[in-house]
Formats: structure tokens, C-alpha cells, sequence
């Protein structure tokens, strides 16, 4: 469990409130729009109507208490950028802001984010991969080199054994799990048997998967 300072409240940041609280974590949030407040009061621990661009505000609030800093200001972001800098000079922990273009990463981690998060860009990443792609159900990139695909079978897998297939040695991708309507197994064995109603989840870098599933 975190200690969270969710700054910004509109979908983005409501989306987040709600996802920290299912985690089991505190949130503290905070926006300048009251209404904004009081939509996600069930998911919050406590709520601050107040301006993040100003210093005794923020200050009032006890940066330094938090583990985690979230600036998921979606409609200003001058106030994101300053928002961003106060946190580092109050001596925020860690701190994750939002950006919206290419350009505003690079001015928010400059301002002293530790992390940038781009929802609109990585999705658009996702969506096209997802269903740009043959048999590709689920994508998680892990660096530019990297990915954890879930995927359906090819048709020549099915009926054989991980073990028949071998991919490992052929192509240096792993086999993390077999899932089966919708149950994940991570107990895979040379013997697991695979069959139609199965996908699996791998993992490898970008040009190996692309040549064992003809991506």
C-alpha cells in the first residue's frame, strides 16, 4: 500500500483515483474544481479543493509524506509544468506527470517528473498493434526491444507439446503461461499440450516474436 497525492481530477485522473483505491492504496486528491472533488469521494482517503501552482497550497499539503506524486492535469499545461516543478522543489519522492504531445515530456521531465506518462500515445500504441495485427490479443511493451504478447495459437501448434515445438532454442522466446478460456496457467512443461481453445503468453524481443508468429 502507497501513500498517493493524485493531483488533477479530470477523466484521466478519476480513472486512476478509482484504479490506486481497488489496489488498496491512500489517496489524496486534489483539483480546483469542486465538482471534480466530489465525484470520486468513494474512492479517495481525502480530497483538497485548492490551485497546485501555488507553493503554500502545495506545501500545506506535506509533498514530502507522500510515496508517490501523480500530476494527471489534462487541460493546462502550463499548470502541469508548474505544478511538476513545485513538487520537486518541495522534495516530492517520486513523481509521475501527464503529457499530451511529444514536446511535453520532455519539458516535464526536465521540470523534475521522474516518470512521464503519455495515455493517449501508449493506447494508440496498443489499439494498433491489438488489432493492426493478426492473432495478437494482448501487448505489453517493456522497453524498445521487448514485449509480452498474448497470442493465438498457429494452426501447426495445435495438438503438439511446448516441448515438440521447442521455440526457445529456435527463435529465444519464452513461454510465460497457456491460457484457457480466459484462466491463465504459468505451469508450463515440455508436456503441456496445446489446443485450439488456447492462447499463450510469450515473451522475446520485437524482431523474434515477429518471425515465430509471422506478426
Amino acid at each position: 500500500m502507497k501513500s498517493v497525492l493524485l493531483i488533477g481530477l479530470g477523466r484521466f485522473g478519476k480513472h486512476v483515483a478509482t484504479e490506486l483505491n481497488q489496489l488498496g492504496n491512500q489517496v489524496m486528491a486534489v483539483d480546483i474544481n469542486e465538482e471534480r472533488i466530489n465525484d470520486v469521494l468513494p474512492f479517495i482517503t481525502n480530497a483538497q479543493i485548492g490551485d497546485s501552482t501555488k507553493a503554500e497550497f502545495l506545501k500545506s499539503l506535506g509533498v514530502k509524506n507522500f510515496d508517490l506524486c501523480i500530476v494527471a492535469i489534462s487541460d493546462n499545461f502550463q499548470s502541469s509544468l508548474e505544478t511538476t516543478s513545485l513538487l520537486k522543489e518541495l522534495g516530492a519522492k517520486f513523481i509521475v506527470s501527464r503529457a499530451e504531445r511529444d514536446a511535453q515530456e520532455k519539458f516535464l521531465l526536465l521540470a523534475g517528473a521522474d516518470e512521464v506518462v503519455y495515455p493517449e500515445k501508449q493506447m494508440a500504441k496498443w489499439t494498433a498493434i491489438r488489432f493492426g495485427l493478426e492473432n495478437i490479443l494482448d501487448y505489453i511493451e517493456l522497453d524498445d526491444f521487448h514485449a509480452i504478447l498474448e497470442v493465438k495459437l498457429p494452426k501447426s501448434w495445435i495438438g503438439k507439446s511446448i516441448g515438440e515445438l521447442d521455440i526457445r532454442r529456435k527463435f529465444g522466446i519464452n513461454i510465460m503461461g497457456v491460457k484457457q478460456q480466459d484462466k491463465l496457467n504459468v505451469e508450463v512443461t515440455p508436456d503441456t499440450l496445446l489446443t485450439e481453445d488456447k492462447t499463450l503468453l510469450v515473451l522475446g524481443e520485437y524482431r523474434a516474436l515477429h518471425k515465430c508468429f509471422r506478426l
